[in-house]
């Protein structure tokens, strides 16, 4: 699968990297204090962290993942964004921003210090830096996938060779480095994919031309094109095989808003904000964009899907993950080729620089600050969070080789979310409007929920592929993102059942000790004022518009 490269292609190539190192280099120059290493200093625009909210989840996740998705699971794949992610977006710029900023907290763990206390706090920063290197795996995977049919250098060299290239602008920048070339690699995602997206299109006959052959596709069908076809309770037949409980639920509801509202790798973003309306704005700007992306990642699986029908296999190149490198390899002239390759590099660096830029700030200042090196100088931090780089870096590259064992890395990530995030949702939104919910309750419902989804992952179709079982050990779910959603909905409710039995057994804290951190309490710098009082800019006004964008993409679809 390798890419036929012009010296217009590499130089394309040479001058991005150029100018991501450049920015690394010009943002040194503003970091003079940890806060400016680790949260941009709280001094940017909305327009700047919209769009970094947005290009941290164009990684794997989004690109390779979501292409993968679009060729194994059809049309439904669109859930991830309608249902399984601007809902969210939208839930956390008008409702949780205001706590998280508010509270003035440099990380979503710390906001559960405050709110409940600190073994919960240690528990959660613990395991959020294990997610969070995991998930860089899966970017610096995919990175080493691209640089592999690029260069055709072993995957392992490919790997090792990302993983420094994105340490060395973090390291020097911070996260002011991180979301200025998230910026700009937003805009060459869009370079990149979009001539993919019109080239594949017309080769197979425009749209209509492309649904008769999907259509007609052994692997494909009349349900790769309908997103909520064959979810019936009871009579399940999408590709998908998971029912409208499952996707509602446990997409929609746990999975989509344990991501967006608790990962702080995208949480960070919007904490980098000017002030409280540039922070509740941040997701909100970001959701536009991301209710139009499923025709630049989706679009491309489903061609992939026609134009390769080796595609699907469990190793070598037509694994689902090389959907969109094999139309690259297949469609783009020189030049164009360039662009595209860039873009995806631009992509996975995104998607691993987010998750290693809320891996440095949260082990420096929720575990080493915390529990080990309290009272130290300032610049002692800005040090060690450098130094904390190195080693999320370093942790990613074993992590990466985790990843290479799934023909679709999103079936993986979806897994993580489910034991991660998902139990981590409901300990926030129940601590979050219920003032009885006690310290105690936030550790044991977190405790509960993640031992849940663990249990699920190891014993349905997730443990199948992740282990290479033969079969599911206990439960059939239909496929493992089915399973995932299951998961995530039991991590839930354990979680929550866990929590309400614990807080009314234990004492919780007084009113005065939660005073801007759950509903119903005063929270500063929440109410806007002059020119922020402007119609478009008003959080429900733009959270709305969102939303109801989202219901009317789904009509065609239905």
């Amino acid at each position: 699968m390798k890419l036929n490269m012009s010296v217009l292609d590499y130089v394309i190539l040479a001058m991005y990297f150029t100018v991501v190192l450049g920015i690394g280099f010009a943002a040194r120059q503003s970091i003079k204090t940890s806060l400016d290493f680790f949260l941009s200093g709280r001094s940017l625009p909305a327009w700047v962290t919209g769009l970094a909210f947005i290009a941290a989840n164009l990684g794997a996740l989004e690109i390779l993942g979501m292409a993968a998705n679009g060729a194994q699971y059809g049309v439904a794949t669109v859930h991830f964004y309608w249902i399984g992610a601007v809902p969210a977006m939208v839930f956390l710029g008008i409702v949780m921003m205001p706590f998280y900023y508010g509270s003035k907290v440099r990380s979503v763990p710390e906001y559960l210090r405050l709110r409940f206390n600190r073994p919960t706090h240690l528990f959660n920063s613990i395991s959020f830096a294990v997610a969070t290197v995991l998930i860089a795996g899966v970017n610096l995977f995919a990175l080493a996938i691209v640089i592999e049919a690029l260069l055709g250098w072993p995957i392992w060299l490919a790997i090792v060779v990302a993983a420094a290239f994105v340490l060395a602008y973090i390291t020097l920048g911070g996260l002011s480095s991180a979301i200025y070339n998230e910026v700009l690699q937003f805009f060459l995602i869009l370079a990149g994919l979009i001539p993919l997206v019109i080239i594949g299109l017309h080769a197979n006959g425009g749209w209509s031309g492309l649904v008769d052959k999907v259509t007609s596709n052994k692997k494909g069908g009349d349900g790769f094109l309908s997103a909520w076809g064959g979810t019936a309770v009871g009579n399940v037949s999408n590709p998908i095989g998971a029912n409208w409980i499952a996707i509602t639920l446990g997409l929609g509801f746990v999975l989509s808003f344990g991501y967006w509202t608790t990962n702080f790798a995208e949480v960070q973003r919007a904490l980098s904000a000017k002030d409280m309306s540039a922070a509740r704005r941040t997701p909100l700007i970001a959701a536009y964009p991301k209710l139009f992306i499923p025709a630049l990642t989706i679009i491309p699986g489903l061609v992939a899907l026609v134009e390769f029908p080796k595609l699907g296999a469990k190793t070598g190149d037509f694994q689902y993950n090389n959907a969109i490198p094999l139309l690259m390899a297949k469609y783009l002239p020189n030049g164009v080729l360039g662009i595209a390759v860039t873009a995806l590099l631009a992509a996975f660096m995104a998607g691993m620089a987010a998750n290693v830029s809320a891996f440095n700030t949260v082990f420096t200042y929720d575990i080493w600050q915390q529990y080990v090196r309290k009272d130290r100088p300032d610049d002692y931090y800005l040090r060690f969070g450098r130094l904390v780089t190195v080693i999320g870096v370093v942790i990613a590259i074993g992590t990466a080789f985790i990843a290479s064992g799934y023909s679709n890395v999103m079936n993986y990530v979806q897994a993580l979310f489910s034991i991660f995030n998902a139990p981590l949702f409901a300990t926030f939104i129940i601590g979050m409007f219920w003032k009885r919910m006690t310290g105690p309750a936030g550790l044991w419902g977190i405790v509960a929920g993640t031992a849940s989804a663990a249990f699920i992952f190891v014993t349905s179709e997730s443990g199948v592929e992740g282990f290479g079982f033969a079969h599911p050990l206990l439960f059939h779910f239909g496929s493992p993102l089915a399973a995932s959603f299951y998961g995530a909905i039991i991590a839930f409710a354990a979680d929550a059942v866990v929590s309400v039995a614990v807080s009314l057994a234990t004492t919780p804290k007084r009113p005065e000790e939660l005073e801007g951190l759950v509903y119903g309490s005063h929270i500063e710098g929440r109410n806007l004022t002059g020119a922020e009082k402007t119609w478009w800019r008003s959080p429900v006004v733009l959270g709305g518009g969102a939303l109801a964008l989202a219901a009317l993409l789904y009509i065609p679809f239905a």
